[in-house]
């Protein structure tokens, strides 16, 4: 059977209207739905100006290593604008970045204060496909529609990653100094999914899928990512759940539960990634000291972690804060 709860447990037995946040939007899938697109505006916007601004303070005369950005070093990576030896040579596709990203959160926040000012407070009350994503908590298969749409732009946005490699300039690899085209990744399953308990072509590795050192293999597995992903996605939107595994419950704070262990799951996965490996994180654009962002990631999972724990807690035991 399907565990299912429908108490609002976010906001229930607080005094502390501040902390409630977005819980009080629960029971509101058309203001949830608002506050969701603004926050994503307000994180497009965030890489946006910082692009713009990084772009602004560049030296030419310095390795871009050296001169403490945060985004630039990304976009490196993914070969834009980069000459060999991973010198910068040209900032402009940098720029044009900056700007879309600025556009979208534009959108994003039209789209969030429209849906949380003027659109009715539920998408059931809509009209078109937006009131096809209206959810009620005691209702799996609308649940399990809205989770499969998500996997499936998550599968799209590894696809993206795929088509830049090998199709629409490459990215830079390390191992030769240049950009290139990615032409043959790497599909073999078993040498994929080894990644996932530290198997390499060298033996076991402690660093499990930050032990890779090719962009092959890189490319190789976000191709099954994102194939996994899309099927997943697509399952969801077709098959309505049956059972929930491992005695997990459909209530918001499980939910928000399960979300925050997986952002603390890639924050570790992340700063193995940091710290170790220079195929994905090449010097030319990182550096070698990389533990200022190590620490960063380890903070976060760690406040993610603690955020999991927190609300799997309430979750289990269904008591929510005392009142103050």
């Amino acid at each position: 059977m399907v565990s299912i709860s429908t108490e609002r447990t976010w906001a229930s037995g607080t005094g502390n209207t501040w902390s409630i946040g977005n819980a009080k939007l629960v029971n509101f899938s058309g203001q949830l739905l608002g506050a969701h697109l603004a926050h994503a505006g307000l994180i497009m916007f965030w890489a946006g100006a910082t692009t713009i601004a990084e772009v602004d303070r560049y030296r030419a005369d310095l390795p871009i290593a050296e001169q403490g950005f945060t985004l630039l070093p990304h976009l490196a990576a993914l070969g834009w604008g980069v000459g060999d030896g991973g010198a910068i040579a040209n900032t402009y596709p940098y720029f044009v970045i900056g700007i879309l990203h600025l556009a979208a959160s534009a959108v994003l926040a039209a789209g969030g204060l429209f849906h949380v000012f003027k659109g009715p407070a539920n998408l059931k009350d809509s009209t078109g496909q937006a009131a096809k994503f209206h959810y009620e908590w005691n209702d799996p298969k609308q649940l399990s529609l809205i989770l499969g749409h998500h996997l499936i732009f998550l599968g799209l946005g590894a696809f993206a990653l795929v088509l830049k490699a090998t199709k629409f300039g490459g990215i830079y690899d390390p191992a030769v100094q240049k950009v290139r085209l990615i032409t043959a990744p790497n599909l073999n399953p078993a040498e994929i999914f080894g990644y996932l308990v530290g198997l390499t072509d060298k033996g076991w590795n402690p660093l499990g899928m930050a032990s890779v050192n090719n962009l092959e293999d890189v490319v190789g597995g976000h191709i099954w990512i994102g194939i996994l992903l899309v099927a997943g996605g697509v399952w969801h939107i077709l098959v309505r759940p049956q059972s929930i595994p491992f005695g997990l419950q459909i209530q918001a704070d499980a939910i928000l539960s399960y979300s925050l262990g997986a952002l603390a799951f890639m924050a570790f996965v992340s700063w193995a990634f940091v710290s170790y490996n220079t195929t994905v994180f090449p010097n030319e654009f990182y550096g070698i000291d990389r533990n200022g962002m190590a620490i960063v990631q380890i903070f976060l999972g760690l406040l993610a972690l603690g955020g999991h724990l927190w609300h799997a807690y309430r979750a289990k035991t269904g008591t929510p804060s005392k009142q103050k």
